[in-house]
């Protein structure tokens, strides 16, 4: 009830009535896998450098329609994040406007549900380019990976789980025996992330 209510006021904040799309029922049985690379880790502060996104649909992961875009930022990456991810800003110098990257990403999820590892910081930061612009953040449903994990891993046989868990993304990958790519890639991160969604559904449906 009150999400639904929260989405009611979302709607009527919506500056631009041509992405009232937003709020449509979403395509049945798909979800849309969403990762950014960054200047940083503020979320308040840095800026997008890629996005990418891959659409989901059933137990597939449909890597053909996907978005992989590169972002020219406002501010210079930090060193530490080039370490991470490899992209100095000659690489991104050429990249599409944060607002244009974003309006591509909002036109290719549309509403359905987003899905992501540690989804809160790439929201909070595609919600920095969507506020002032669209008067709303992202209305979408979200399911976050982490916590689909923990949920599966604590569930045991008896509903009780008194160990540790291990919530990094290499730990969530090998733990459900799935194929490593290259990480800190935008779109590798969002198939990865398609794989453990699929992984984990299937294992919740069986039971186990």
């Amino acid at each position: 009830m009150l999400q639904r209510l929260r989405r009611a006021l979302a709607r009527r904040r919506l500056k631009d009535p041509a992405f009232a799309f937003l709020f449509d029922p979403p395509p049945p049985d798909e979800v849309v896998c969403v990762d950014c690379e960054t200047t940083g880790l503020n979320r308040r502060t840095d800026d997008i450098i890629t996005l990418a996104a891959v659409r989901v649909r059933g137990n597939r992961i449909l890597a053909s329609q996907k978005l992989d875009l590169v972002v020219k930022p406002s501010r210079p990456i930090d060193r530490d994040a080039v370490r991470i991810h490899l992209l100095r800003e000659v690489d991104v110098e050429r990249g599409v406007a944060p607002r244009e990257a974003v309006e591509r990403f909002l036109r290719f999820a549309g509403s359905r549900p987003l899905v992501g590892y540690y989804l809160e910081f790439d929201v909070a930061l595609i919600e920095r380019q969507t506020r002032p612009w669209l008067g709303i953040g992202l209305p979408n449903p979200r399911l976050e990976l982490s916590e689909m994990f923990y949920d599966w891993r604590t569930r045991g046989r008896d509903g009780l789980y008194t160990g540790n868990v291990d919530l990094r993304f290499a730990t969530i990958l090998q733990t459900l025996d799935l194929p490593t790519f290259r990480t800190h890639d935008a779109f590798q991160d969002t198939v990865m992330a398609g794989m453990i969604y699929l992984k984990l559904k299937a294992l919740e449906a069986a039971g186990r």
